[in-house]
C-alpha cells in the first residue's frame, strides 16, 4: 500500500458523533451530506456522475478505487453530483486504455472531496446497524464537536426536492448518443415518440431508448402533464432521481395527468412518483440499496435476476393494493421492486445498470412493445 499523503489530513464526522480520519487524495474544505455505502466492485465513474446521488457522499465497500481512471464513454450526466466520495486506497497510477484523466482530477475539477486512508469496512458497518446518517468531510477543522454542530444543522434528505437541482432547465432530443441541439419536431416521425421526465435521468436510460429506436425528447422535471402531451409521444417515462419522492407532488400531479392516456414507465424515482400517483405513499429505508448485485424476483416468471439499485426509499406494498399489481420483489429484504397498471409498468431498480449487469434490460423492449400495442389500439 502507497504511503498516504500526510499534508492532507482530513476528517469525517457522523450525526452520532462518531469520527473516521483519513487523507484528503482530492479537493480540499468542508461538505455535508447523507453518507451512504456502495457495494460495486467496479463503476464508481457511474456512481459519481449518476444525479441520484446529489447530497450524499458515497463510501465504496471495495478498498481498491480510482485503478483505471475516467473516460468519456462511461459518463452518466455532464458532471459530478455527488457531495464527496470516500475510499479505502485510492489508486493514483491507474492504467487502462480508454483514460483521459485520473480520478483525482476529475474530482477537483468538479470541486468534490474525495477521501482515502479510513476503515471503510468499519464504516460500513456502523451504517448498516444504525442506517444512513448524516455526516461532514472537512479538511479545514479538527474541532469534532465545531463539525458535529454543523451535522447536527444539516437539513438531510427527507422532505427535500434535490430534483430541480439536477433537472434539465430546457426539453431537448437526445440524438445519436448525445444531447442535441436541433429543433424538436413538431410531430412525431415514423419513429414511437419518449418524452422523458428528467428528475436526474441517466444517460444510459436514453442511450437504450434511442438503441430500441426510439425518437428521445427530454424535458425538464417541472413539465406539467398537458405539455408533456402536447409533443404527441406515444410514451412518457419517468426517470431515475435524487431525493425524497414525497416532496415532488408537482410531478406526482404530472404522472397522474398522462397515466391512462399514455403508456408510462417508471424508473427508480419514477417508481416512486407512480406509486403515488395511484394513490400510494413512500417510505425511508434503514440504510438503502446502493450496489450492483440486488437480487430481484420477477414474480411473473419466477426468474431471479441480479440488478443495479440506487435509492434510500421505496413504495411501501400495502399502499398500493388493489390500485396497481406487483410485479417484482427483492430477494434480500421483500421490498417492492415493481408495478404494473393496464397502460404503465415501473421498477425500483435500474435496468439500464451502468454500472452492473445486464439482466433487466430487457424491460426497455417490454415499453416498446406495450407502446406500440396502445398506439395500434387507438389508430
Amino acid at each position: 500500500m502507497p504511503l498516504l499523503r500526510k499534508d492532507r489530513k482530513a476528517l469525517l464526522v457522523l450525526e452520532d458523533a462518531s469520527v473516521f480520519e483519513g487523507v484528503a487524495f482530492a479537493g480540499e474544505g468542508e461538505t455535508l451530506g447523507e453518507v451512504v455505502f456502495n457495494t460495486g466492485m467496479t463503476g464508481y465513474q457511474e456512481v459519481i456522475t449518476d444525479p441520484s446521488y446529489k447530497g450524499q457522499i458515497v463510501t465504496m465497500t471495495y478498498p481498491l478505487v480510482g485503478n483505471y481512471g475516467i473516460n468519456e464513454e462511461d459518463m452518466e450526466s455532464a458532471g459530478v453530483h455527488l457531495e464527496g466520495f470516500i475510499v479505502k486506497e485510492y489508486q493514483s497510477n491507474p492504467s487502462n486504455w480508454r483514460m483521459t484523466k485520473k480520478l483525482k482530477v476529475f474530482l477537483e475539477e468538479a470541486d468534490k472531496i474525495g477521501m482515502e486512508g479510513i476503515d471503510t469496512r468499519a464504516l460500513t458497518r456502523r451504517l448498516r446497524l444504525s442506517g444512513s446518517m448524516k455526516g461532514i468531510i472537512s479538511t479545514t477543522s479538527s474541532d469534532v464537536p465545531e463539525l458535529l454542530e454543523k451535522v447536527k444543522a444539516y437539513p438531510g434528505l427527507v422532505g427535500r426536492d434535490l430534483v430541480r437541482e439536477v433537472s434539465c432547465r430546457v426539453p431537448f432530443l437526445w440524438k445519436n448518443g448525445a444531447p442535441s441541439k436541433s429543433k424538436i419536431p413538431g410531430n412525431p416521425t415514423k419513429k414511437l415518440r419518449v418524452v422523458v421526465l428528467d428528475c436526474g435521468v441517466k444517460y444510459n436510460i436514453l442511450r437504450l431508448l434511442e438503441k430500441s429506436g426510439c425518437e428521445v425528447i427530454v424535458a425538464p422535471a417541472c413539465t406539467a402533464g398537458g405539455e408533456i402531451l402536447s409533443y404527441k409521444p406515444d410514451g412518457v417515462l419517468l426517470s431515475n432521481g435524487p431525493g425524497d419522492p414525497a416532496a415532488l407532488p408537482y410531478i406526482v400531479d404530472a404522472a397522474r395527468e398522462v397515466l391512462g392516456k399514455k403508456t408510462v414507465f417508471g424508473i427508480c424515482l419514477g417508481h416512486q412518483i407512480i406509486g403515488q400517483a395511484v394513490g400510494g405513499y413512500t417510505e425511508k429505508l434503514k440504510f438503502g440499496h446502493h450496489g450492483i448485485n440486488q437480487p430481484v424476483k420477477n414474480l411473473e416468471t419466477g426468474r431471479v435476476e441480479i440488478t443495479s439499485q440506487n435509492h434510500g426509499f421505496v413504495v411501501v406494498p400495502e399502499s398500493i393494493e388493489k390500485k396497481a399489481r406487483k410485479s417484482f420483489t427483492n430477494l434480500n429484504d421483500a421490498t417492492s421492486e415493481g408495478m404494473k397498471l393496464p397502460t404503465a409498468m415501473s421498477v425500483q431498480y435500474h435496468p439500464e445498470a451502468a454500472p452492473g449487469p445486464h439482466d433487466a434490460e430487457y424491460l426497455f423492449d417490454d415499453f416498446v412493445a406495450m407502446m406500440k400495442k396502445q398506439k395500434g389500439k387507438t389508430k
